[in-house]
């Protein structure tokens, strides 16, 4: 079954709109020859099938088995060429590539004035919307026209042209080097998540400033500073310097609201400099700000001059779903997040092949924790399972690893004893795998180990102990990395003072909030 889910026509299909649906048929219908062919018959009994079935098609008679693979390669670039004509795919990008196509035809028609004409037209608008790949690409077209027809349109085009091209090629050069930056960081975080140890750090900032291009601020154009944001604000994430990724996510941001036309031009950049903006203020625990950013954030969504497509529908859905969550932890109002879980649960079908498996994890450890927190810690227990059972999830080390630590803790408030020596074994034996024993969590298994040694009159006593051995890297620069992913000091001061956590986290937020 899922092998059959991943067919790429099939997926393909399913993803369509009623209306492209509908223009889809037009456009093949155009030519009375195509009413009956195969690759039509195909999408309708691909649009009815709710999951592929090669030998169901086969059964059909639409087409023969040594034809199936053409036949479908045939409809899977007619669905593509049908798309690209609907208006709602179209933008400043594809117009751009549309005059350009047709300048290079003009061009080989030998019309080269009107072909030159339509390329300066074209060149100002991707330059105006900073397409400048595209814009040099239109600069050297121009140059091969000037080089085999004089024009003499303009004096010294030869030397405009010139400038422009190499103007236009540093800014690539730059906003590449920054991209690759900014990617081999992402890339590095979702591997190992933050940096765990002084040695770590080092070598991350010396990897960062080896790869940082030279740049003159004044000289960066609306891509090569998002992009200079962008690389900044991983640097300062995988060093656990929050109130940098704060600065820089907030740059992003700005950067969007100062040029609004490339919201509409770049909306998933819009959508996760919004999210990390969100995740800093949340990791600084700032939610005055916070509830600022997200009331703006989920208005400018809701706007009817916002762009809507699929894959910007995926990410507003999951980015607004996290951050709401993430709205409740910072105050503890844990009973409230868990009314938002069957709503969002409800959507992941929905978004199942837009969605990647690790932000589905990572969800279902903020429904793990929102359980935690409310006091149902076998529904935590169920959520943290669909984690660690989880073989094909390669990423994010520091996600596994805290959910087999928050595992322990559960059972043992669930009060399923019989369990945790098996646990304690294979929780030990995955951290030194993952070389990710860290003090935090040795001090967590060293006390969940001793728990059935401790008489009843004396839980309090180790709970205060260990608390006060927890409380000193609280703020430690690499061990208390620990407490972003699991309260693990609120819980402990739940037990000491006989509260619920998400009481002692809203009493925490209540007296932070008044000094």
């Amino acid at each position: 079954m899922t092998k059959n889910q991943k067919d790429n026509l099939f997926m393909l299909v399913k993803s369509l709109t009623k209306s492209e649906k509908r223009q889809f048929k037009l456009y093949v219908g155009r030519l009375d020859v195509n009413s009956d062919s195969k690759f039509l018959n195909l999408f309708t009994i691909l649009d009815k099938l709710k999951s592929y079935d090669e030998q169901l098609i086969l059964e059909s008679g639409v087409v023969k088995k040594k034809q199936l693979a053409n036949v479908k390669a045939h409809l899977y670039k007619q669905i593509l060429v049908s798309l690209k004509l609907n208006p709602s795919h179209q933008n400043i990008r594809s117009q751009i590539r549309e005059q350009l196509d047709f300048a290079s035809i003009l061009y080989h028609k030998g019309l080269y004035k009107q072909s030159l004409k339509l390329l300066d037209k074209s060149k100002e608008i991707a330059i105006q919307n900073e397409e400048k790949n595209m814009a040099f690409e239109i600069v050297e077209l121009e140059k091969i026209i000037e080089s085999q027809y004089i024009t003499r349109s303009i004096s010294g085009r030869a030397d405009e042209l010139t400038i422009q091209a190499k103007e236009l090629s540093a800014a690539n050069v730059i906003a590449s080097k920054l991209s690759n930056l900014a990617l081999q960081l992402y890339g590095i975080f979702l591997k190992t998540g933050y940096a765990r140890s002084a040695e770590e750090s080092e070598w991350i900032s010396t990897y960062f400033e080896k790869r940082l291009p030279k740049y003159n601020i004044n000289e960066l154009g609306f891509r090569e500073k998002m992009w200079l944001y962008k690389a900044n604000l991983w640097h300062s994430f995988l060093l656990q310097d929050f109130l940098s990724c704060y600065k820089y996510s907030l740059k992003w941001v700005n950067l969007f609201y100062e040029n609004e036309t490339m919201i509409g031009l770049n909306p998933v950049f819009f959508l996760k400099g919004n999210n990390y903006l969100l995740e800093s203020l949340f990791l600084i625990r700032n939610r005055e700000r916070f509830q600022f950013h997200l009331s703006k954030f989920e208005s400018m969504l809701e706007s009817e001059t916002f762009p809507k497509d699929e894959n910007v529908d995926a990410l507003s859905f999951l980015y607004l779903s996290t951050n709401k969550i993430n709205l409740c932890f910072m105050d503890g109002s844990f009973d409230k997040g868990l009314m938002l879980i069957p709503k969002i649960e409800g959507k992941f079908k929905k978004y199942s092949n837009r969605i990647d498996e690790h932000h589905i994890m990572s969800l279902y450890y903020k429904f793990a924790c929102l359980h935690f927190g409310s006091g149902a810690n076998k529904l935590c227990i169920l959520y943290l399972q669909k984690i660690i059972s989880n073989k094909s999830l390669s990423m994010r080390e520091d996600l596994l690893c805290f959910s087999r630590v928050l595992n322990l803790v559960a059972h043992y408030e669930a009060g399923q004893d019989y369990h945790l020596q098996s646990l304690l074994k294979s929780t030990y034996k995955f951290l030194l795998k993952m070389n990710d024993l860290h003090v935090v969590q040795k001090e967590m298994i060293k006390f969940i180990k001793s728990l059935q040694d401790i008489y009843p009159q004396d839980l309090i006593k180790a709970f205060k102990k260990l608390h006060a051995k927890l409380k000193e890297f609280e703020n430690h620069p690499f061990e208390g990395r620990a407490f972003l992913y699991l309260d693990i000091i609120s819980w402990l001061e739940s037990k000491i003072e006989n509260k619920p956590v998400g009481q002692v986290v809203r009493e925490k937020y209540l007296l932070h909030s008044r000094s």
